[in-house]
């Protein structure tokens, strides 16, 4: 028996070894860490059980029967992260790339199918230069097996993609259908198609990092929700994203212990500015709203004009959208639109209560945004709030003009508390463009056009331009002190815990996409 017992030991220290010493200090001389080195990081100490690290790839052609690797390129199986389950892939770019074989490509299926199984979130470590070309559609049809579980497993466990390399080619669809994607800026690239194939075809010049680097798709094209400095904080922040979610569609989060004071926010009186087209940062009453230190804000740099992310108030996880008023006075556009839309329905999939910061002077106009499909689009995000069954709590601060304060989480849509500080301005639109409209003629008869405009401005405004029209008709629950909002949200959050609400039966919904 002792040979045996040798014999696993030796084989266990040949698969932790992935391609070999020399191409592991290669990984490190381009400042990365190997597949188990950042399984570790991730994971719990001692907590890692590793399932598959015996698997070999099955091909004969081209020679590759001469080259066998215990494990094949990826290790996968579970541990805890802060004493949570979760399962886990890392491809190892020291085994061929990290390229997708089929056997590969059925240690990742095995991970994904005990993960929904036992509901518990599945974190990837994507590292790898695509399909093995040497396996043709056996290595293709590995992706397609994996983007099949990724579908089945959306809304039921939480899908995170740290790219901690390249991901090109079909390889970047697996983390597109996944929750979250962190892109590590430097190391990490994703595209569909290279700089070699975009110069052939288009004669366009562009580097990997300009085509599909972490800066590339965290401000052009919104692919990736966060970026990381280096490996190390790309693992901190999937540890601090695991925080706010529950394991999967059946639970809630729990809530962390907090001691309530004085919830007061003296500062919030004084946020709105005197003039109505003043801007001011919405994350300065976010952080006073949330626990100090708590909000984590996704999408930082993608469609600025909304600020979405996960905070805790009163130790609860919360999805917060809220709109910006120092990036394009906060207006809903296409971008914007689709950015919002996705987060609410994360939050609805997981149970995250939601709360709506409200100001916004309505959609974008011009050809650009009605040619880029601003109906549709803008209707992605209406037809999430309106779908979502988590409480929902919205606070008006300033302006909701037009169709986008139904958008907005309105109580038309089914929000289930709204406020309103005694600054919100609820109408279809702001005081100067109605009184153009409606007193036109008169504005147009008298002696002095432009007096009578600002006189009937005036007369609007103060009919219009604040929110006790709306409370009258009960559009809004209560006006409220700015300074009173933490409290009354952490009331209402804890009155509405236990909701029930039932969509109407039906296969799925049809959202515009």
């Amino acid at each position: 028996m002792k040979e045996k017992f040798e014999k696993l030991i030796s084989l266990r220290e040949e698969a932790k070894l992935g391609g070999g010493q020399e191409r592991i200090d290669k990984q490190h001389k381009k400042k990365k860490l190997t597949a188990r080195e950042r399984v570790h990081l991730l994971l719990d100490d001692g907590t890692f059980e590793e399932i598959g690290m015996f698997v070999q790839h099955r091909s004969h052609d081209f020679g590759m029967e001469k080259q066998v690797f215990l494990g094949d390129g990826v290790v996968t199986g579970y541990g805890n992260v802060d004493g949570r389950l979760v399962y886990v892939f890392a491809q190892d770019f020291t085994v061929f790339g990290g390229s997708l074989s089929e056997t590969y490509a059925e240690k990742i299926c095995k991970v994904m199918d005990m993960a929904m199984k036992n509901g518990a979130p599945v974190i990837g470590l994507n590292d790898s230069g695509g399909a093995r070309i040497q396996e043709g559609v056996r290595s293709l049809g590995g992706y397609a097996d994996i983007f099949y579980r990724n579908t089945l497993a959306s809304g039921v466990v939480p899908q995170i993609s740290a790219i901690m390399g390249p991901c090109a080619g079909g390889a970047v669809y697996s983390p597109a259908i996944t929750d979250f994607t962190i892109m590590v800026e430097q190391t990490s690239y994703m595209f569909v198609t290279g700089p070699n194939v975009v110069k052939t075809v288009t004669n366009e010049e562009v580097s990997s990092e300009e085509l599909g680097g972490a800066q590339t798709h965290a401000t052009k094209s919104g692919v990736t929700h966060f970026t990381a400095s280096n490996d190390l904080d790309c693992i901190q922040q999937v540890k601090r994203l695991l925080s706010y979610m529950p394991q999967n569609c059946e639970e809630k989060t729990e809530p962390l212990r907090y001691e309530l004071g004085d919830e007061t926010r003296p500062l919030l009186d004084a946020i709105i500015p005197e003039s109505a087209n003043q801007p001011y940062d919405i994350r300065e009453v976010i952080n006073e709203l949330c626990d100090k230190d708590s909000f984590y804000e996704v999408h930082k740099d993608f469609a600025e004009n909304i600020v979405v992310g996960f905070s805790r108030i009163a130790g609860r996880s919360v999805g917060i959208v809220a709109n910006q008023p120092i990036s394009l006075a906060g207006v809903l556009d296409v971008e914007s639109s689709k950015k919002a839309a996705r987060f609410v329905r994360f939050c609805d999939c997981f149970n995250i209560p939601l709360l709506v910061l409200v100001d916004v002077p309505g959609f974008l106009p011009g050809t650009d945004q009605e040619w880029n499909a601003i109906i549709t689009n803008g209707a992605k995000l209406l037809f999430a709030f309106s779908e979502a069954t988590v409480p929902r709590i919205s606070v008006i601060t300033r302006k909701a003009y037009g169709g986008a304060y139904d958008v907005m989480n309105s109580k038309h849509i089914g929000s289930d508390l709204n406020y309103a500080w005694p600054s919100a301005e609820i109408a279809v639109m702001g005081a100067k463009g109605a009184s153009e409209i409606i007193f036109k003629n008169e504005i147009r008869n008298s002696d002095n056009p432009e007096e009578k405009l600002i006189e009937k401005e005036a007369e609007y405004a103060n009919t219009f331009a604040n929110p006790y029209k709306a409370a009258s008709r009960g559009f809004v629950d209560e006006v409220i002190i700015p300074s009173d909002t933490r409290i009354k949200l952490i009331k209402g959050f804890s009155m509405l815990e236990n909701k029930v609400d039932q969509l109407p039966k039906k296969k799925h919904s049809n959202i515009p996409l």
